[in-house]
């Protein structure tokens, strides 16, 4: 079933709050604790959205988002970010015109990501960082008969035209513009509390994801679903990496 612009804005908005504080350290550690520029950095977020992850981001670095998305941009200048319009393949702005720039979940849709990293790169004078891409290869459902979710949400990223095993990729992506990543893995085990006062917007997540044919599989599934999370059984794990690099 396609996503509608809300239904889309409201994941984007639980991926960041899921990440908010995990993001915000790592920006600390990384970044700001070898910081020795005047004032804070200035960043750009190449694909911001809405501005989800601007909103985080902005306590801590000055920044400036640009997307695709017209009808984005609009939402972050409602919110009083400063955004503007280009693709991550081609960015509109001077060599070395940002201290960080960084991106998130955004490489998974992207046909070319080494391009993109070369012109986050060439944009940069500091940093070039993608904070969060998923590898749902290494996603894990419990009990044992909601497993083929794995499955289910890949085909159906993949029938969007993404990549659903961008996140183990990093690396090379980064190898490749001649930057060495400093990779690694978000915490991403959510306490039963959690997963159950999540539940619901997570399986309309997957049900929104699925291809077509994944359908009647999934109806399926949804009893295992409701029996384990009533059982206080279910447990997911879904990785999502980040990498750093500094030219």
């Amino acid at each position: 079933m396609p996503w509608s612009r809300g239904e889309m804005e409201a994941q984007l908005a639980r991926q960041a709050v899921w990440l908010r504080d995990s993001l915000l350290w790592m920006i600390d550690w990384k970044i700001l604790s070898q910081w020795d520029g005047a004032g804070r950095p200035v960043a750009l977020d190449v694909g911001c959205g809405p501005g989800h992850v601007m909103e985080i981001v902005r306590k801590v670095l000055d920044v400036a988002g640009v997307d695709v998305d017209h009808v984005a941009v609009e939402t972050c200048h409602r919110k009083g970010l400063k955004a503007g319009a280009g693709t991550a393949e081609n960015l509109p702005f001077d060599d070395s015109s940002f201290d960080v720039v960084y991106c998130s979940f955004l490489m998974l849709w992207l046909k070319d990501p080494v391009r993109a990293v070369q012109e986050m790169k060439r944009v940069s004078r500091g940093w070039i960082v993608c904070l969060a891409e998923p590898d749902l290869g290494g996603r894990i459902d419990h009990p044992e008969e909601l497993s083929g979710l794995r499955d289910i949400v890949a085909r159906g990223i993949q029938s969007e035209g993404g990549d659903p095993y961008i996140g183990r990729k990093l690396r090379g992506i980064f190898d490749a513009c001649g930057l060495e990543a400093d990779m690694g893995v978000h915490a991403g085990v959510w306490p039963l509390n959690k997963v159950r006062e999540e539940s619901e917007a997570e399986w309309r997540y997957v049900e929104r994801t699925a291809d077509i044919d994944s359908k009647e599989g999934l109806r399926a599934l949804r009893r295992t679903w409701d029996e384990s999370l009533a059982k206080g059984s279910m447990f997911q794990y879904n990785p999502v990496f980040f990498a750093f690099a500094k030219k």
